[in-house]
């Protein structure tokens, strides 16, 4: 057997280890056994403090977790991404989303092509664009696209507009027509811009809603709407034949994932809405992450160590689920962000190499703002069956509204880690319930639903104010550990073959459905569609 993968099957068994050995602790008892581990298991990088010190493992299964990372090569293979190396071995592609955040004249190379002096070009075309838009008669954006060219952009607008925006930005991704019709309902065509991207421009939910924006543009404004008409894509030759101007085509490149592009021209339209100014603060948080990532030694790297967390809960303690929790309505949208992210990154049953995972890959990930959440699944994450691990992010500073119902916010936020950790013993129950004068029987058949297990892990970030910079970093802390992730279990992150299948039998279905000549389906599929023809 190959040196190296003898030496991370050797690491994979001593985490498999760890992790069994930590199903009869509980993660209270470690304060008292691990002096430092507030100081080993917390860090700040690029303006953000991560506090894993809530999480289940010991600092002994930390060493573990991180012997795992050197087995797996992380530091080799984030030197690859960094150089633009081809990581996206299915593709053919590197993956350098890196580049398009990186300051001006930076040299990155992709697949040892300099890319850097065309990412500035891009950039300084938006800038002018934005300027040009932001200073003449345009009062809205419709932002049309789907998965890594909405979410990213949806993510941004809803954590950065401001409460009385001179542009107002809307979206719509989903090919069922009331989104669109909900976003051009009340607009001005001769005061709006629509924003159409799409990486290949042959996306179906896009392309219809794009047609039907346009008409909408051209039943009001005839010859003139073209120029309503702006597009951001990989293939802008395409873009050109729809009708889109060239001078209002924008490109960006085939070395750029859907769900890491974002930082290119896909994010146009908040680029424009917000200002550009904003949105280069934005880059610079995510290049600061960035820079802290490729330079941070394993142990103090935010990135790693979120990793090794989430994967010690997912493969140590085979935990299937992960909840993420904003303490902050601006970042409501985080957790549908990462739902793509990191299942679409990362939910994959065979490694780089074509091989069955010999580990299980993608946590499940849902959640909502706190406080909202706290009324809604808070119940399955303290009393259920499962232990499901929690991400919880809090912001110190208000961007707006009133101070005290920020502390207010940051109160539920800190003590629904703790009750999650500590929970609340039966003997407790018992006690509180006999000094309010309940009888005997009425204990018995209360105090075990009134207790609480605790030992349910959180990962807690703290952000001083949700500023453009701290987006930035907050959301290269995640990509760049989704890539960790990836490494460890030998996957490839930046290839999405999954959404591919049930893309092309929609349109063989979609066919039928028009009147065309039917297919051979299994007998639920074909009285469905017999039933809609």
């Amino acid at each position: 057997m190959d040196r190296r993968l003898s030496e991370l099957d050797t690491a994979w068994s001593r985490l498999d280890t760890a992790g069994a050995a930590a199903k009869d602790r509980r993660i209270e008892a470690l304060f008292d056994a691990e002096p430092d581990r507030l100081a080993r298991l917390g860090v700040s990088a690029a303006g953000l403090d991560l506090d894993l010190s809530k999480q289940p493992w010991s600092l002994a299964d930390l060493d573990a977790a991180l012997d795992l990372a050197r087995a797996a090569d992380v530091e080799g293979r984030r030197a690859a991404l960094f150089a633009g190396e081809i990581v996206n071995a299915s593709e053919g592609r590197p993956a350098l989303h890196m580049a398009l955040r990186a300051p001006r004249g930076a040299d990155f190379r992709a697949a040892g092509q300099p890319v850097s002096g065309e990412v500035d070009a891009t950039r300084a075309r938006m800038k002018a664009f934005a300027e040009q838009v932001r200073s003449g008669p345009t009062r809205a954006i419709v932002h049309i696209g789907i998965g890594g060219s909405d979410l990213g952009p949806r993510l941004i607008w809803e954590a950065l507009k401001p409460l009385d925006p001179r542009i107002e930005l809307r979206f719509a991704a989903n090919v069922d027509p009331n989104e669109l019709a909900q976003a051009l309902t009340g607009l001005d065509p001769a005061t709006t811009l629509v924003v159409v991207v799409s990486k290949t421009f042959t996306t179906l939910e896009t392309l219809t809603n794009a047609e039907a924006a346009r008409g909408w543009l051209r039943a009001a404004l005839g010859d003139a709407a073209d120029g309503h008409l702006v597009a951001v894509s990989a293939a802008p030759d395409k873009a050109r034949a729809f009708g889109v101007p060239a001078d209002q085509v924008f490109a960006f490149w085939d070395w750029v994932g859907g769900r890491y592009s974002l930082w290119s021209a896909v994010g146009l339209s908040c680029a424009v809405a917000l200002g550009y100014e904003v949105f280069e603060r934005l880059l610079a948080g995510a290049a600061a992450m960035d820079a802290h990532f490729a330079k941070a030694p394993l142990e103090a790297n935010a990135p790693v160590l979120l990793a090794l967390a989430h994967v010690f809960n997912r493969n140590g303690l085979d935990r299937p689920v992960r909840a993420v929790v904003p303490y902050a309505q601006r970042l409501r949208l985080f957790p549908a962000f990462l739902q793509q992210l990191e299942t679409e990154s990362n939910g994959k049953r065979v490694t780089a190499d074509s091989r069955p995972a010999p580990h299980a890959t993608a946590a499940a990930v849902f959640g909502d703002a706190g406080t909202n959440g706290q009324h809604a699944f808070f119940q399955l994450l303290h009393q259920g069956t499962e232990v499901i691990p929690v991400d919880i992010l809090a912001v110190r500073q208000p961007t707006d509204g009133d101070p005290e119902g920020q502390k207010k916010l940051l109160a539920n936020a800190i003590a629904q880690a703790e009750a999650l950790m500590a929970g609340r013993s039966e003997s407790d129950v018992r006690a509180e319930l006999q000094a309010k004068g309940l009888k005997p029987a009425e204990i018995d058949a209360l105090a075990p639903q009134r207790t609480f297990p605790g030992d349910r892990p959180t990962a807690f970030l703290l952000i001083e104010r949700l500023t453009p910079e701290a987006l930035g970093a907050l959301i290269a802390l995640y990509e760049h550990k989704v890539f960790v992730e990836g490494v460890l279990w030998g996957i490839n992150s930046f290839d999405q073959w999954g959404v591919e299948l049930g893309k092309t039998l929609a349109a063989r279905v979609l066919g039928e459905l028009e009147g065309g000549p039917a297919g051979r389906h299994d007998p639920s599929t074909a009285a469905l569609i017999a039933k809609l023809r």
